[in-house]
């Protein structure tokens, strides 16, 4: 890690301490009661004892939350750029990509556990899929058209073609869209995860592992649930943040700079 680095996460890493650290003594001293909100230690204490339980729910709801990001991206971004590129594509898939997004978690996740069965990964793949498609698609869409007009006569002049156009120009200009869509749906795909866990599941996915403490009042055990999916959700968008520094540097440095 370069000491830029370290001086721009280190504002983050203090007020993450500072806070955990107030969370802590405050609610000891306050004597606030576990069923509220139980205190960090007490929260670690139990995520130490049911490890072994939490750790198969997280690997089970993290290859939800992955296979449905991997497949939404890859449609959002084929619809993105088929959208882009075509004009009946355009009238057949944005009522399609509209409609989707509208979907409500709640009613959906019933209707693909009778599809594919609690105990699939198919329900909450779907669900994260459909969930993650349309920010991909617009953002791509968006990368895709919103081209400088003089960079277009630019390309035009020298007679470039539709490929060269989209693989020097279009396709560069609509990196930064598309990660940023893809940050966004990182931390959509654990919540379609883990909320789509909610209607059924294996007893260890971390979505019904955390109703089913609720419902029996192990409220700092369903708290250790909930620590883990934002773990989760915080390791997907760094890694779709590494992942962007390697495909498009010239970006991050020149925000960086900003």
């Amino acid at each position: 890690m370069t000491a830029s680095t370290a001086r721009e996460w280190l504002p983050a890493v203090a007020v993450f301490v500072i806070v955990i650290a107030l969370w802590e003594i405050g609610f000891l001293v306050l004597g606030v009661q576990s069923f509220l909100i139980p205190r960090p230690s007490v929260i670690g204490e139990q995520l130490t004892a049911d490890w072994s339980t939490l750790a198969r729910g997280l690997a089970f709801t993290g290859t939800e939350a992955v296979g449905g990001l991997v497949v939404g991206v890859a449609l959002g971004t084929a619809a993105g750029f088929a959208t882009a590129r075509w004009a009946s594509a355009r009238e057949v898939l944005l009522p399609v990509a509209i409609g989707a997004s509208t979907i409500p978690i709640i009613a959906f996740a019933p209707i693909t556990l009778n599809w594919f069965g609690p105990e699939s990964l198919l329900p909450r793949i779907t669900i994260v899929a459909v969930m993650v498609f349309f920010p991909i698609m617009v953002n791509t869409i968006r990368g895709l058209t919103n081209v400088d007009p003089g960079a277009l006569e630019l390309f035009s002049s020298y007679a470039a073609g539709d490929r060269q156009t989209l693989a020097k120009l279009r396709g560069p200009n609509a990196l930064p869209y598309w990660f940023t869509a893809l940050k966004i749906a990182t931390t959509l795909s654990v919540i379609g995860a883990v909320v789509g866990e909610f209607f059924g599941g294996p007893l260890y996915a971390l979505g019904i592992y955390i109703t089913l403490q609720t419902g029996a009042s192990r409220y700092p055990s369903a708290w250790a649930a909930i620590l883990l999916a934002c773990a989760l959700g915080i390791v997907l968008y760094l890694a779709a943040v590494a992942l962007e520094r390697v495909a498009i540097p010239w970006y991050a440095e020149r925000e960086t700079a900003r």
